[in-house]
């Protein structure tokens, strides 16, 4: 069926949006809303401020690993960046502003948690504590690194300092004087090691396996180049464009394909581990046994001048459990702390659960993930009419800039919002036959990528393929720009 061949001779429907979730993929949507002169939207958000993973996690050393003018909304650049990486801080500062200068406080209610989403007679049904309202489209914006994931250690419970999550940074506790134990080596901890490595009494990194390290600096910016991004706004939109083709050409091809980036990319981190630690011991410890970028690409330029500072030991023995003065490694060896950090990652195959969500027909979202997660181009679900879901299912969330795949979803989300205002339409979901068809072609692709080379990572589903995007950022940029209708069932007037 061709939506464009249904003749247009009704008003513009008024149609009301469900958002859940206040945090970059959410503010997105809200502010393309708005643009687009749909003010019927409601963003529900369990937190008491906006921001999603950026503010959550406050942990010393947090910075993103994309470059600042690539970090941004495309509609709203932002000139005050302080480094060429942004540091957390700033980055959840910016979502605060965009949410102010746009007026979207106004339609976010903080506190709200929702706890299931229903479709029937036409429309979403949203449960909160407050009771149950109904929308005419459903938009979940929850993220994918949100749900910590606590460690499955003997004794955990036991420890006597003061113990907590990365993402749940406990800053009335003193660092200087203290003896940590850092449990977890991925892009989290390595960022909390190289701030503070050398600038505690004592950190004890425990290493389950050696991550591979790109040396990528991170300069200040200077008063004077801020000056002149706020006089010229073009410098902004220029660094934007040269940032977006460089990371999108480069590091987003990498992983996906051989080539290369692939082969530069790999070259440096070798090249990174080999000049910059001496020591044969311990750079026996850092060499990890996969390939790079098999998991999560880390970007550090002083992560390996942290780890050989005085009073920073890399431990590889394995925890066999923790007991109230530290923990104890499978060589009987006790390491005393007096705090405990467990970078040890999130539930990154949550994306919208716990929420219990459920379609026509009365089938659940659990149900039609039992074999795992899946979905159409990442953002769709066969059976759950006019809902549409922000870094679903093998969005590609390892090779490019999280704010620009946001920003992709949400033209394509707001594509099928026109269709509904103007009329041609009442219901959109994609087909069963059409979102098999994907995920097989996915799969097909998936053994080219850099992440099926044999490696244990959190990018690995269920069947033990990653639940990752096997092509290049410009090929979804593609998918996101054209919908298929005919992949769709659609129900007109």
């Amino acid at each position: 069926m061709s939506v464009e061949g249904i003749e247009h001779t009704q008003p513009r429907r008024r149609i009301s949006v469900a958002i859940i979730g206040a945090g970059m993929s959410g503010l997105c949507m809200a502010v393309k809303l708005q643009d687009a002169g749909v003010d019927e939207f409601t963003i529900f958000e369990k937190a008491d401020e906006v921001g999603g993973t950026w503010r959550d996690n406050t942990y010393p050393g947090l910075t993103c690993d994309v470059p600042s003018r690539y970090y941004t909304y495309s509609f709203r650049p932002n000139p005050e960046w302080s480094h060429m990486l942004p540091p957390g801080p700033e980055i959840q500062q910016y979502f605060r502003q965009v949410a102010t200068e746009r007026g979207l406080r106004h339609h976010i209610r903080f506190g709200t948690d929702v706890t299931d989403a229903t479709y029937r007679d036409g429309r979403w049904w949203v449960a909160t504590a407050a009771g149950v309202e109904a929308f005419d489209v459903l938009v979940t914006a929850t993220g994918i690194l949100r749900i910590p994931r606590y460690p499955d250690i003997e004794g955990l419970d036991t420890f006597a300092g003061p113990m907590f999550h990365s993402s749940r940074w406990d800053h009335s506790v003193s660092l200087p004087d203290k003896r940590i134990g850092l449990i977890g080596t991925g892009s989290t901890g390595v960022q909390i090691t190289a701030e503070l490595g050398g600038e505690v009494r004592q950190l004890k990194v425990f290493q389950r396996s050696a991550q591979w390290i790109c040396p990528w600096p991170n300069p200040e910016v200077s008063a004077r180049t801020r000056a002149a991004m706020r006089r010229w706004p073009w410098l902004n939109s220029f660094g934007y464009w040269f940032w977006s083709r460089f990371v999108r050409s480069i590091f987003g091809v990498a992983p996906v394909r051989p080539g290369w980036q692939r082969w530069l990319y790999q070259t440096q981190c070798r090249w990174n581990l080999r000049l910059s630690v001496r020591d044969r011991e311990l750079k026996a410890k850092l060499t990890p046994r996969d390939q790079p970028m098999c998991k999560r690409m880390i970007f550090a330029g002083h992560y390996y001048r942290a780890v050989q500072k005085p009073g920073v030991d890399i431990v590889t023995d394995a925890i066999d459990c923790i007991e109230p003065r530290g923990v104890i490694t499978a060589d009987g060896a006790l390491h005393e702390v007096d705090l405990l950090v467990l970078a040890t990652g999130f539930d990154a195959h949550a994306y919208v659960r716990p929420l219990a969500i459920t379609g026509e027909d009365g089938r659940t979202l659990d149900e039609v993930w039992a074999d795992g997660p899946a979905a159409y181009r990442s953002v769709a679900v066969p059976g759950f009419p006019n809902m549409f879901m922000l870094m679903g299912p093998h969005a590609p969330v390892g090779n490019d800039s999280l704010i620009h795949v946001a920003e992709n979803q949400v033209e394509y989300v707001m594509w099928w919002i026109d269709q509904l205002r103007a009329g041609r339409i009442v219901t959109a979901a994609p087909t069963e036959a059409a979102t098999k068809a994907y995920n097989d072609a996915m799969k097909a692709a998936m053994p080219q990528t850099v992440w099926t080379t044999g490696c244990s990572s959190w990018y690995l589903g269920k069947d033990g393929l990653p639940e990752l995007f096997p092509w290049d950022a410009d090929h979804y940029k593609e998918l996101m720009r054209a919908p298929q209708v005919t992949d769709f069932e659609v129900r007109t007037p």
